[in-house]
């Protein structure tokens, strides 16, 4: 064994023996997400892309109210839904657009929360007909792990959408949608979140990089070690709870609830 993979197995087991997990129950995960999100343009547009997590039961899903802005979240603001998008508990109803999420879901069993938005770099790299180029270390999470669908379907609040959505992401985290925006698929919700966030951030870079000359891709063999490290679920854990708690100090009442709010006004 070389060193470099000596080196590796010792800090994975550091990682699991001493990263706790994030105990916070799924409302509070998703408000904070909605609100990490929020707060680094993902929603800068209004109230175009949704967010959603698997529920307890089979078949139902938790979303935002249709109308609420992910950065203005509380759990007072989430519906339960189920598989038809028909909400389960009163009369408020999900983001019609969500719909592609059940066809997601139904074909990936592993995936339990996904995030669909329009964050400015990748609206402008969407708007190109390129894809996304793994040139950084940063990148590495989504080598050989975002797809890129070439065609907008339009707007997805049909099947068909849906149908085309879910086979252009396959077996991938995360999708490119040419003129359209992003999507990520994960095994948790921080995946989901996390993930959201660092594509954005490298859509960002490539755009810049793209202005000075050719992207020189990382080596495969390179990119994939990278790849298989940072989406740790210990790492994935640890970079959502720096985000949540980016969001906490803005907003630490953001978990109260807005009746919670209402009274304390």
């Amino acid at each position: 064994m070389d060193d470099k993979s000596a080196t590796r197995m010792r800090v994975d087991g550091e990682l699991a023996r001493t990263v706790p997990s994030d105990q916070r129950p799924l409302a509070h995960k998703l408000v904070l997400a909605c609100r990490m999100l929020g707060a680094r343009g993902h929603w800068h547009g209004g109230l175009a892309g949704q967010i959603s997590a698997r529920g307890t039961e089979p078949g139902t899903f938790w979303t935002l109210k249709f109308g609420v802005g992910a950065d203005e979240a509380t759990p007072d603001d989430l519906i339960l839904v189920d598989d038809d998008l028909r909400p389960l508990h009163g009369t408020d109803l999900p983001n019609p657009a969500m719909r592609f999420h059940l066809w997601v879901y139904r074909t990936r069993p592993d995936v339990q929360s996904i995030v669909h938005t329009h964050p400015p770099a990748i609206t402008a790299l969407s708007m190109t007909g390129r894809p996304l180029v793994v040139a950084h270390m940063d990148a590495t999470p989504f080598f050989d792990n975002c797809g890129y669908l070439r065609e907008w379907p339009g707007l997805p609040i049909a099947d068909s959408e849906g149908a085309i959505i879910s086979e252009a992401l396959g077996a991938r985290k995360a999708l490119l949608l040419a003129n359209h925006g992003l999507l990520t698929a994960g095994a948790s919700l921080e995946e989901a979140a996390v993930l959201a966030l660092w594509l954005e951030q490298c859509a960002e870079a490539q755009l810049r990089a793209t202005a000075l000359g050719p992207l020189h891709p990382v080596r495969p063999e390179l990119a994939r070690e990278s790849r298989d490290f940072l989406l740790k679920p210990e790492i994935i854990g640890l970079s959502f709870q720096y985000f949540a708690r980016a969001v906490l100090r803005g907003a630490g009442d953001c978990l109260q609830g807005r009746r919670a709010l209402a009274a304390v006004a």
